[in-house]
């Protein structure tokens, strides 16, 4: 993804490249399309692109009921829907504006309530190159992806109350400020040629290092860790396999509709490219997570690695889906699901808990998936990938801290112990997850 002025450009740009990227296709000649064509096709493919990453927001939901303990399971899926829901309302209301207010705006806030560009002649102009409401639409999911990460970290002792109210610094705040300085044009895009094409640091290492302070500042679970560490057995491996082929599938929304445009031959080429190169990185993140898995084993795979695996190689591609060949994505894949392994034991070690592996998943790969952009895509430096996630990292992580630490001071962030025994459902909930239509006190 690029910046809006930039995308802009590039979407005006779209039909006029068709002719010349024609013998790219067939050998001859395409007349290119109209403006009005292009603005549809690029509308379309926002909307496409923003239902499947919407339809992710499912997959992390049964991804992380399927590693957390049958007594959190209802309290994990009101956590999600609220989590999606309280995004979209505070991207509107307030993250919109802050994300793309240009060069300057590192702070700046030029109008909260509300995007003016969903509204009067704006969403029907042909200038665009596409339908602002799509626009806004595709960035809103973006957003709730970042907070579905947080929600994995600090399953099962988190309050829902304190990590709502987290969620709208994140999405209102957090996460459009430092995406500003990249997709917004701002800094990081202007002065240093950060590239990050559809969000390995913007998104999922903003939700890692968010998660990340969460996990330190809340602890790890009753019995998690120490002599007297007890088994956490996950509820359903099957449900959380079920969640990883959700996000698998999303993820083509994820990477393919960051080309940000399909109005000309050229673009429906990048996306073919960008399916493809996304769809064998996840494959080789699994095999790879397999192969390890038995090494690490003593012969015995891990179901959970090999998930996470997947998961890693997605993440890893994410930043540049689109120059790299089809070995390139599968070397990228490989490499983030290693990392992503013993990422998992190097958080067990230091005694921080992350109840789905998110922070080895998305802070972790998605660190390394920016920084190999250099490799496939000659536009990029080492310099400016560096320098833009140790800037987004240092924002992120130090001003979640603070949230956090806000909120551990006043109203607390962690269930009492007696409610992390019984489970969030009953404690939260007053219900377990098999009784959906029960009362507080537990009666049909």
């Amino acid at each position: 993804m690029i910046g809006k002025t930039n995308m802009r450009q590039k979407l005006l740009g779209g039909a006029l490249i068709a002719l010349a990227t024609g013998a790219l296709v067939s050998g001859s000649a395409h007349a290119e399309v109209s403006e009005e064509t292009a603005f549809v096709f690029n509308t379309l493919l926002f909307l496409i692109g923003g239902f499947l990453v919407m339809l992710m927001a499912a997959g992390f939901a049964m991804l992380e009921v399927g590693f957390v303990r049958t007594k959190h399971a209802a309290a994990i899926c009101l956590k999600n829907i609220a989590l999606y829901s309280i995004a979209g309302l505070m991207f509107y209301l307030v993250g919109y504006q802050v994300m793309y207010g240009g060069e300057t705006a590192y702070f700046g806030i030029p109008a909260i309530w509300g995007p003016s560009e969903l509204a009067s002649d704006e969403v029907i102009s042909l200038e665009t190159g596409y339908a602002a409401a799509s626009d806004w639409f595709f960035q809103m999911v973006f957003v709730a992806t970042a907070a579905s990460i947080v929600s994995g970290t600090v399953a099962e002792r988190v309050k829902l109350g304190s990590f709502f109210l987290f969620v709208v610094v994140l999405t209102a705040l957090i996460y459009p400020i430092q995406g500003s300085w990249e997709w917004g044009g701002g800094w990081l895009d202007a002065q240093f040629g950060f590239s990050d094409f559809a969000g390995s640091t913007l998104v999922h290492s903003t939700g890692g290092w968010a998660a990340l302070a969460g996990a330190i500042l809340i602890g790890a679970r009753s019995g998690r860790f120490g002599p007297n560490a007890t088994p956490m057995v996950p509820s359903s491996l099957p449900l959380a396999t079920l969640g990883t082929f959700i996000l698998w599938f999303g993820w083509f929304g994820f990477n393919g509709a960051s080309q940000l445009a399909m109005g000309s031959a050229a673009d429906a080429v990048a996306i073919s490219q960008i399916f493809a190169n996304t769809n064998m990185a996840a494959a080789a993140g699994v095999v790879t997570a397999y192969l390890l898995s038995l090494v690490l084993g003593g012969g015995k795979a891990n179901l959970a690695y090999c998930l996470n695996g997947a998961l890693a190689g997605l993440v890893s591609i994410t930043a540049e889906p689109l120059t790299p060949t089809i070995m390139e994505a599968i070397a990228i894949g490989a490499v983030g699901a290693v990392i992503a392994t013993f990422g998992a034991k190097l958080l067990e070690a230091v005694r921080i808990d992350d109840v789905v592996g998110a922070i080895p998943v998305h802070l972790f790969a998605g660190i390394w998936g920016t920084m190999a952009v250099p490799i496939t895509n000659s536009d990029a430096t080492f310099f400016g990938q560096a320098v833009g996630v140790g800037a987004i990292g240092a924002f992120v992580f130090g001003t979640s801290f603070v949230v956090w630490l806000i909120l551990k001071i006043t109203l607390g962030v962690r269930l009492s112990p007696d409610a992390e025994v019984v489970g969030g459902d009953l404690s939260e909930l007053g219900a377990p997850a098999g009784s959906i239509f029960a009362t507080p006190e537990g009666k049909a």
